[in-house]
């Protein structure tokens, strides 16, 4: 297929191309950005201008719901929205930038891997995961603040509220658990670093498990915008638009159950795996530290205890390692089941019914 008909059938209609000053000044600064965001990286500025100075760009007209900027790989080319202000092109050029800077080819110029992203099997591969870990290097590119936001019935706290934040929420939970230098060093060398890393932490299965997610989650979102563009070009409201919205709000459903279930798989894998790994005092503060401070990562539906409850399991579990450990017994030989019944339990037990009072009466306040 020509990149004319590939364009025709994204719905993108070019405009006019920029002209070669305008290029090198994106490329200079989207280099520049880059390689001051992470200098751990050893990226070296004047050969990442080079290789971006050579990207064609465009302005172009665009369906609606469509990213303002888009990369092709199949000719080297980014399209910008036709809306969008001059002097904002290099703001939604380094997302693009970063693609073009992931890609990986064959001889032939077949695209190998994006990134996260593979594309060597039948079926491509870690789109969604890719796609997230780019947003969230560019939201960092770009110092966007954080803000509360909720999509599809959950809340929770992002960088990146406008692109993908869904998927990126659930990437930025595994940044945190894996390492924000690995994800992104993986993400622009086109590495299996961070792979491997999440796999020893959690189990293959696991890993497949999340990556397919994201996959389908953002799949859900791409059908809903489709679906969303046919209603537009439809004038009266009959039958087929009632299907067409009920068709919607399922998907929009799906998402909140594959973002719910992935957010408990990658509390669970993960905790559950080091929970076993800790062999030392210092060990059972770290635990402690780390498993608390995931609740800034959390999203969260109305009802939802998954964590909370997980959390006050895993701290009375701890204070059963940690007086093992300071009694000098090897918890390896010994196996966990019955739960102390001391005043820790019912400490925990306390602080367990506060955050479910608090979760109703906010919840009551929120339908008042």
């Amino acid at each position: 297929m020509s990149i004319e008909s590939d364009l025709k059938k994204e719905g993108i209609e070019v405009i006019k191309k920029l002209d070669t000053l305008k290029v090198n000044s994106i490329a200079r600064t989207v280099a520049l950005r880059i390689c001051e965001t992470f200098p751990n990286f050893e990226l070296n500025q004047n050969d990442l201008f080079i290789k971006l100075s050579r990207l064609n760009m465009y302005i172009a007209k665009m369906p609606e719901g469509m990213s303002e900027a888009n990369y092709f790989y199949k000719n080297s080319s980014i399209y910008f929205n036709s809306h969008i202000d001059d002097n904002d092109l290099e703001e939604f050029a380094i997302h693009e930038c970063i693609h073009y800077i992931q890609e990986i080819k064959d001889k032939k110029n077949y695209l190998l891997r994006m990134g996260l992203c593979d594309y060597t099997e039948f079926k491509i591969y870690g789109l969604g995961l890719n796609e997230a870990a780019v947003q969230l290097m560019s939201s960092k590119i770009l110092g966007i603040p954080k803000e509360y936001v909720k999509y599809f019935n959950i809340s929770f706290e992002t960088n990146s509220p406008s692109y993908y934040p869904i998927e990126c929420s659930l990437v930025n939970q595994l940044a945190f658990i894996i390492g924000e230098d690995i994800l992104f060093e993986s993400t622009i060398n086109s590495n299996d670093t961070f792979k491997e890393k999440l796999i020893e932490h959690t189990s293959y299965k696991v890993f497949m498990q999340i990556q397919n997610a994201i996959d389908d989650i953002l799949s859900c979102e791409e059908e809903i915008i489709k679906i969303n563009n046919k209603i537009i070009q439809i004038d009266d409201r009959n039958k087929k638009v009632d299907n067409m919205i009920n068709k919607i709000n399922s998907l929009k459903n799906d998402i909140t159950s594959i973002f719910i279930k992935t957010q408990n798989l990658i509390i669970s894998s993960y905790f559950d795996k080091a929970f076993y790994q800790i062999h030392d005092l210092e060990g059972v503060e770290n635990y402690r530290r780390k498993l608390y401070n995931f609740k800034d990562y959390l999203g969260s539906t109305e009802g939802y205890t998954y964590f909370n409850d997980y959390y006050v399991n895993k701290m009375i579990d701890l204070e059963d390692k940690y007086n093992l450990l300071e009694n000098g017994i090897n918890t390896n030989s010994v196996y966990l089941v019955k739960k102390k019944k001391s005043k820790i339990l019912a400490f925990f037990k306390y602080i367990r019914s506060i955050f479910v009072k608090k979760g109703l009466e906010k919840n009551n306040t929120e339908n008042n």
